[in-house]
């Protein structure tokens, strides 16, 4: 169990970091702060998920830097392709979306996203993760149990009301209905937009939301043309 809470506390950590890099990069781009991630605290898994099987895995190969950087592209972007994928499946919408990209796979990933996983594999394995596990080794067991625990729990907690609210956003998107879509569209944007988690959700995946409007205005239009076909052809 404590091992389990030593690697928690590091995932977490990662996740923060990788918060903290998407803000800034997106930041940048937009020009204005954006709460990233899919959940509501300041960390976004998928750093911290594969930072954990980097250093799992990475360190069997400390003397070739070369092979660590090669080996943190391939895991980085094999578990960006998975999660992208994963998230497409439960919500019928692309989270993000690398297509404009030059070198990218189906835009779920990209070369330049690649090259900076990288790098961020090399500083991890030489810089980063012997420090924060030589300071973490330092704290009191019985401290490190207490913070990781409450930690854990907050971090469940926050799992499932982001699930739940990215479920109920699809949930009300495949409700509604319209004559026109127009209308349909604005009144997607309205509902979705009405929560401040919904917001949050969707101000820092704006594809999601562009996707789950597309995607129902565009199966609407279907319906009503398949309708007007099917007319036509009992007269």
């Amino acid at each position: 169990m404590k091992q389990f809470l030593f690697y928690f506390l590091l995932f977490l950590i990662y996740s923060f970091i990788g918060w903290i890099i998407e803000v800034i990069v997106i930041g940048i781009k937009e020009k204005k702060f954006i709460n990233r991630g899919f959940m509501i605290g300041p960390y976004c898994p998928i750093y911290g998920y594969s930072s954990i099987i980097m250093i799992f895995y990475l360190n069997h190969y400390k003397d070739n830097i070369l092979t660590v950087f090669l080996l943190a592209v391939v895991i980085c972007t094999t578990v960006e392709y998975l999660i992208s994928l994963l998230m497409e499946k439960l919500f019928n919408a692309r989270w993000w979306d690398y297509s404009n990209r030059k070198f990218n796979i189906n835009g779920r990933v990209c070369l330049t996203n690649a090259f900076g996983f990288g790098l961020l594999g090399v500083f991890l394995v030489y810089v980063a993760n012997p420090s924060f596990s030589k300071l973490l080794s330092k704290l009191n067991p019985q401290v490190m149990m207490i913070i990781s625990t409450i930690l854990l729990v907050l971090f469940v907690i926050d799992l499932i009301i982001s699930l739940k609210i990215s479920f109920k956003i699809k949930s009300t998107v495949n409700k509604l209905k319209k004559d026109s879509t127009e209308e349909f569209s604005t009144k997607i944007k309205a509902i979705i937009e009405s929560k401040i988690l919904n917001r949050r959700i969707l101000k820092a995946f704006p594809r999601f939301k562009n996707n789950l409007i597309k995607d129902k205005v565009n199966n609407f239009r279907k319906e009503i043309e398949t309708k007007i076909e099917e007319r036509k052809e009992k007269k």
